[in-house]
């Protein structure tokens, strides 16, 4: 379980109604294909020893009695095992007849948890035969051994720490209080479900939407597998539709009406570090609980779960478009608010001709659009400087005029050598008194424009460079409303494309894909022959790296030892491992070192849920140290 994953199976096996011996020689054969697969925790379906469907034959003896023999079978089998097991069965106790889970770890029976709901409507009858389990356990004995019998159950791994399962068995998920839910608040992580749902039409989508909801509102990993093939079809029919949830979103699924297994990994580390971060998930209930403590190896899990290069951006052309539209809708209203509130009828933008001045104009105009404000009272200022080429400029006038906006260009040349001369700059030493300079004139322009039209400054910079420091302190750093303080550069580019894609408008269209052809920069220095000769990604490493390093820090506290792992899965034949560490390494020691600048940026909506306003998702003092993360990555190479 290095790195916090852990691989999970959900297993089907072929059965035979009241045919034990065949049916645990069929759930042996199953969990020795899951540990091929590597699975450590191992589910199979409600009373999989006898089948669910024997009906009246659950009050024989002979069957009760085969069933017990042959769960020792199955404990003789896992002896040596490395994995959590859990079959289900019928158990009598003290005269009356329970539906059980047993949980089982090289070769011993750690507990028994009996099913709390027991359905008897529609097509089920579980309450002919089957007593409600009790919340408290008590100990029995099974072969000489106590073994403890009750529903509040922990099973407690203690190496690796932290892995905590809990089980609950078909209708108790489907019940308005799911044991589930008890479990997780006493600190399990992963609910196990061992179940026999039967399939009409439509079923499945319910069954889908139930167990991703219950593990997102649980925070936690959930296992849910169910009888199948070979259970009795006299009125029912079972598919073995198994399901692998984390946190809301189904990771694996098996198909209906088959039998076999499904795997997956969880990702305990993340679900923990998920829990710790939301404080309305109030731990409650453990000492109402029995721990149970087993063991499993410490081992490097192999991962088939897919890490997203661009985690911010939907890969779905229709989830993306949606996404992008949203978020536009988001950053129009947060300004509309903004003006209305501040009773700005002007807005003054500096336009570049790159990326992030394109999108802070669109939103403008929607802005605009949507109050009823002319749009000839948006200012966008073309401030040309020693950087400035023909592309970028052309780009921003065009744009400009196209939407209808006030062009006005302010050239800062001039204004910045007399600056120079001032404070004793040489003006052929481009160093970084030459580039913030520029920054910072610009942005005494565009306040004083906007102080003479009584109108605000918005804000063009984007939560990348906010997060990497890639802003001049008091110069682009600063606006009077940052409309993409929390756009990642990745998702920036898509918000321009769907709005040239959207606009209906052929010549603002063309324009705008140009500016995505465009390399971004800052245009701080001169160009060499005649284009930009300051490329941003070659100075501070590629965004779509930084943003997935960002997104895994901040939405799920990973390490960087992870980060690094998971980005090689991710990138995988995009760059190679030692680029991956070099701008890894990079973007750690910016974003410790560049927390000042963001602990006093402007206001600006949130549209995602990573966000870096110390007002709001980051409060991080300016002078953490590094020293711990940039040691993890010294280890890696």
């Amino acid at each position: 379980m290095r790195d916090g994953f852990i691989k999970v199976a959900a297993v089907t096996p072929e059965i035979r109604v009241a045919d034990c011996v065949f049916n645990t020689a069929s759930i042996c054969r199953g969990i020795d294909e899951a540990l091929a697969e590597k699975a450590k925790i191992i589910v199979f379906p409600e009373l999989c020893v006898t089948g669910y469907t024997c009906n009246d034959l659950f009050w024989q003896d002979v069957l009760l009695c085969e069933a017990r023999h042959e769960l020792h079978h199955i404990l003789t089998h896992t002896k040596g095992k490395d994995a959590l097991v859990f079959v289900g069965l019928p158990w009598e106790k003290n005269g009356k007849l329970y539906n059980v889970a047993a949980a089982i770890c090289d070769g011993k029976l750690l507990g028994l948890v009996p099913k709390r709901y027991i359905p008897n409507y529609n097509e089920f009858y579980e309450a002919r035969y089957f007593t409600p389990g009790s919340e408290t356990v008590e100990w029995i004995t099974f072969e000489g051994a106590p073994v403890p019998f009750g529903m509040n159950q922990l099973f407690c791994c203690s190496n690796p720490e932290g892995l905590q399962v809990a089980a609950e068995i078909c209708e108790d998920l489907w019940a308005p209080n799911p044991p589930s839910t008890a479990h997780a608040l006493a600190g399990a992580n992963i609910i196990v479900n061992l179940s026999a749902s039967d399939e009409v039409t439509g079923k499945n989508l319910y069954r889908e939407s139930l167990i991703a909801g219950q593990s997102a509102r649980l925070l936690s990993g959930y296992i849910y597998a169910s009888a199948g093939e070979g259970e009795s079809t006299q009125d029912l029919v079972f598919g073995g539709h198994n399901l692998l949830a984390e946190n809301g979103y189904i990771l694996a699924q098996s198909p209906r009406f088959s039998c076999g297994l499904v795997c997956a990994e969880f990702d305990i580390s993340r679900l923990r570090a998920e829990r710790r971060r939301m404080n309305t998930f109030e731990s409650s209930g453990e000492e109402n609980y029995e721990k149970i403590r087993f063991h499993l190896e410490d081992e490097e899990t192999s991962l088939t779960r897919i890490f997203d290069p661009a985690p911010f951006v939907p890969s779905g052309k229709a989830d993306r478009e949606k996404r992008c539209e949203e978020i536009l809708t988001i950053q129009v209203l947060g300004l509309k608010k903004r003006l209305q509130h501040t009773g700005s009828k002007y807005t003054v933008v500096g336009i570049s001709g790159g990326l992030d001045s394109t999108l802070a104009l669109l939103v403008m105009t929607k802005a605009h659009d949507m109050l009823g404000l002319p749009r000839n009272q948006m200012t966008a200022v073309t401030m040309p400087g020693f950087g400035t080429t023909d592309r970028t400029y052309h780009n921003a006038c065009e744009l400009t005029r196209r939407l209808g906006a006030e062009l006005l260009e302010v050239d800062i040349r001039d204004a910045v050598n007399l600056h120079f001369r001032d404070i004793g700059q040489d003006p052929d030493v481009h160093d970084v008194t030459y580039e913030n300079s520029q920054a910072r004139e610009r942005t005494q322009v565009l306040m004083d424009i906007a102080n003479k039209k009584g109108g605000l400054v918005i804000g063009t910079g984007d939560m990348s460079e906010l997060a990497l420091g890639w802003a001049t302190y008091n110069g682009d750093h600063m606006s009077m409303y940052g409309v993409n303080c929390s756009v990642p550069k990745t998702l920036v580019r898509h918000l321009v494309r769907y709005y040239a894609d959207t606009c209906g408008d052929d010549g603002i269209s063309q324009i705008l894909y140009d500016v995505l052809d465009t390399p971004v920069s800052p245009e701080l220095l001169p160009p060499e022959n005649g284009r930009i000769s300051q490329k941003t990604e070659d100075l501070v490493g590629p965004y779509e790296l930084h943003d997935f390093f960002l997104y895994y820090l901040l939405r799920f506290g990973y390490s960087p030892s992870k980060i690094y792992r998971v980005a090689k899965l991710a990138f995988d034949g995009a760059y190679d491992d030692g680029t991956i560490l070099k701008w890894l390494k990079k973007f750690y020691w910016r974003f410790f070192s560049q927390q000042f600048k963001r602990s006093c940026v402007p206001d600006g909506p949130k549209v995602g849920s990573v966000a870096l306003s110390p007002r709001g998702d980051l409060r991080m003092p300016s002078d953490a140290c590094v020293r711990i993360w940039m040691e993890e990555l010294e280890t890696l190479g």
